[in-house]
C-alpha cells in the first residue's frame, strides 16, 4: 500500500495515526472537519465533511487509494446535536464505504468501540456476543458497523472495537480528572473504586490498524491493554507520579448514579448515559482472536498511559484551555456540574 486516506487525521488519535503511517513511508490524505496543524511533504490535507458526497467523489476520482482508514466520529459529549451526530457517525460511514466500493478502495478499517456494550457482562467480551448499547453513540457505532457489512463482498472490512483510547495529546473528559489530580483536589471513585475498566494505548491501536489493513479478509478483533488494574489503583498511580495532594475517595453507587443521571437529564453535565452506567463496572475485552490472527500485543498498562496523558496535559494546561476548533478529544470536555464537586473537594 501506497497511499491511503485517514478520516479524522486532525484529531487525537487520527493523527497520531496519520503521523505513524508517514513514519512508515506512506502518502496520507487526511479528511476532517477540522483544521490540521501538521505539515509533511507526503500529508495532503482536505478540510470536510464525510457526509458531503460530491467531496468523497472528487477527493476519491482525484487519488488512488489503498486503503482507508476510518477513524472521524462525533462524540457524544461533543454535540448535543443528536441528528448531527447520528448523519456524521452512520451516513459519513455509509457514503465513505460507497466512494470505496465506487473506486475499488481494497483495504477499509474501522474504528469502533466498547460503547457499543452498556453493562458489565461478568467476563471478558468476546466478539461474537452481541452487542447493546444504551445511548446514542453506542448505537451510530454499531450501525456504522452493520453498514460496512453490507460491503464485505466489495473489499476487506476491518472493525477495531477499542475501549477508551488514552495517550499524551488525549484530553476531554480526562482533563478534568487531570485539573482536579494537578490542583490537589480530591479525585472521587462511585463505589469501591476496585472496578477494572479498560484503556487502550493510542500508539497500540495504531498499530493494530497498520496491521489490520496489511491482512488479508474481512474481520472484527476487540483489543485493549492486558492485566488491567482497578481505578482506585490507576489513580493513585497517577497521583503518586504527579507529586499530587489529591487523595481518592468513595462516593456511595446508589445516589452517585442517581445524581449522575438527573445531571445528563438537566444538560449540566458532560457525562452521558454510557458513563453513569458503567463508571462503578467492569468492562474487559478478550483480546486473544487479534492476538492469535495479527500477532498484535498491547504494549502499556492502563496506569503507564494514564501518566502519559498526565503529563502532556500538565506541561500544556495553558494552551490546552485557549484552544479552538480542535476536535473534542484535543480539548478539555466542559465540566457543567462538576466544577461544584471540583468546589466541595
Amino acid at each position: 500500500m501506497g497511499e491511503v486516506l485517514v478520516t479524522g487525521g486532525s484529531g487525537f488519535f487520527g493523527g497520531i495515526l496519520k503521523r505513524e503511517l508517514l513514519a512508515r513511508g506512506y502518502s496520507v490524505t487526511n479528511l476532517d472537519i477540522v483544521p490540521d496543524p501538521d505539515r509533511h511533504a507526503a500529508l495532503n490535507i482536505v478540510q470536510g465533511d464525510l457526509r458531503d458526497a460530491a467531496l468523497l467523489d472528487s477527493l476519491f476520482g482525484s487519488r488512488r487509494f489503498d486503503a482507508v482508514f476510518h477513524c472521524a466520529a462525533m462524540l457524544a459529549h461533543g454535540s448535543m446535536d443528536e441528528k448531527l451526530l447520528w448523519t456524521s457517525n452512520v451516513d459519513g460511514t455509509r457514503q465513505l464505504a460507497e466512494a470505496s466500493r465506487k473506486y475499488r478502495v481494497g483495504k477499509f478499517v474501522f474504528t469502533s468501540s466498547n460503547c457499543l456494550w452498556g453493562k458489565n457482562l461478568g467476563h471478558p467480551v468476546r466478539e461474537d456476543e452481541a452487542p447493546a448499547p444504551v445511548e446514542i453513540y453506542g448505537r451510530s457505532k454499531l450501525a456504522g458497523e452493520q453498514a460496512l457489512a453490507e460491503f464485505t463482498n466489495d473489499f476487506d472490512v476491518t472493525i477495531l472495537r477499542c475501549p477508551t483510547i488514552i495517550g499524551g495529546g488525549r484530553l476531554g473528559l480526562l482533563a478534568i480528572l487531570f485539573e482536579f489530580i494537578q490542583e490537589g483536589k480530591t479525585v472521587w471513585v462511585v463505589g469501591s473504586g476496585s472496578n477494572r475498566y479498560q484503556f487502550i494505548y493510542a500508539n497500540d491501536l495504531a498499530a493494530a490498524c497498520i496491521m489490520a489493513a496489511q491482512s488479508s479478509g474481512s474481520n472484527t478483533f476487540h483489543v485493549g491493554s492486558d492485566n488491567v488494574q482497578s481505578l482506585r489503583e490507576i489513580y493513585e498511580a497517577v497521583i503518586e507520579h504527579a507529586g499530587s495532594r489529591s487523595r481518592v475517595r468513595s462516593l456511595p453507587k446508589g445516589p452517585t448514579l442517581a445524581a449522575m443521571q438527573l445531571a445528563h437529564l438537566l444538560k449540566v453535565s458532560p457525562m452521558g448515559p454510557y458513563h453513569y452506567k458503567m463508571i462503578a463496572e467492569d468492562f474487559v475485552f478478550d483480546t486473544s482472536k487479534i492476538k492469535e490472527r495479527l500477532g498484535w500485543r498491547p504494549t502499556l498498562t492502563n496506569a503507564e498511559m494514564l501518566i502519559e496523558a498526565y503529563d502532556y496535559y500538565a506541561q500544556r494546561r495553558a494552551e490546552i484551555e485557549s484552544r479552538q476548533d480542535v476536535s473534542a478529544h484535543r480539548r478539555a470536555a466542559p465540566m457543567g456540574v462538576i466544577r461544584l464537586v471540583k468546589w466541595l473537594s
